[in-house]
């Protein structure tokens, strides 16, 4: 814990920089205007090794479809919020998570790929959880790699695999699909969120405005007795 001490001193002041603590932010509006998510391209539901990554009651009346980025301090910070979603709406809700690091972030697409080959030993949300819980350490540290592969021990990961996946093609053609999904429909910054396949407006990114925008999926949901 010693070593890692400036890293953390540094990216609390970087926190500090970003706004003290607000659990989601009010961001400024893409640059390019959000599109629904197309019936044709919208959620499959297979239960196979490609299978988006999904977490809560899969069968779900409402779907929150986020991009996000790992080193990202507001997806960390509806990493939380994420938590208390699901638990609040219980079956009612999924939560699918899409890989959208960002050329900004240094160690973003490292991070995805890592949770990636995680999810390739069915890992991934525990690997999610770690990055999100350790995102000020990693964030700023030169050994970046090292960590990931410290985090996939923790959470009971074969080391050797882990390592394999990282550099593998199938981890890479993961990330780049998610990505390339969120390019199709307008997405520009993280984290963006689709409710039903229907754009959050960014200035609705807070815990109300994504509550609003749940309650009434779920309204036109009871409303067409789907």
């Amino acid at each position: 814990m010693k070593r890692y001490l400036p890293f953390v001193i540094v990216a609390a002041v970087a926190l500090i920089a970003l706004g003290g603590g607000a659990m989601l932010y009010r961001a400024k509006r893409q640059q390019l205007q959000l599109r629904p998510i197309p019936e044709n391209n919208a959620l499959l539901e297979t239960a196979d090794a490609e299978s988006p990554h999904i977490r809560g009651n899969p069968n779900a009346p409402v779907t929150l479809e986020e991009f996000g980025d790992f080193q990202c301090p507001p997806c960390g910070s509806f990493a939380t919020f994420t938590a208390q979603l699901l638990k609040e709406y219980d079956s009612r809700l999924r939560i699918v998570f899409r890989n959208f690091p960002l050329p900004a972030h240094e160690h973003a697409r490292e991070a995805a790929l890592a949770a990636e080959a995680a999810g390739m030993q069915g890992r991934f949300w525990e690997m999610y959880d770690v990055l999100y819980r350790e995102q000020v350490f990693w964030s700023y540290a030169p050994n970046t790699r090292e960590l990931f592969e410290s985090y996939a021990g923790t959470i009971g990961l074969n080391l050797d695999q882990f390592k394999k996946d990282m550099d593998g093609e199938k981890a890479k053609e993961r990330v780049d699909s998610d990505h390339a999904r969120g390019d199709s429909l307008g997405v520009t910054m993280t984290p963006t969120f689709f409710i039903n396949n229907q754009p959050v407006d960014p200035k609705n990114k807070n815990p109300e405005g994504v509550r609003a925008a749940i309650n009434a999926a779920l309204e036109e949901k009871s409303k067409s007795g789907a």
